[in-house]
């Protein structure tokens, strides 16, 4: 993956966080949160990594 897919991904998944949140779907946006925050730990480690 590259970095533009990455970020992509965690962007994409951090809106659906969002708006699911204000939907009221509070399950749901938890989920989104926990997946962007584990994809962009992920990226962040691969990048200091090499």
């Amino acid at each position: 993956m590259n970095n533009l897919s990455k970020d992509l991904l965690i962007g994409s998944l951090f809106i659906s966080g969002l708006l699911s949140f204000f939907s009221g779907l509070f399950v749901i946006s938890t989920v989104f949160f926990a997946a962007s925050a584990i994809f962009s730990t992920m990226a962040n480690k691969a990048h200091i990594n090499g």
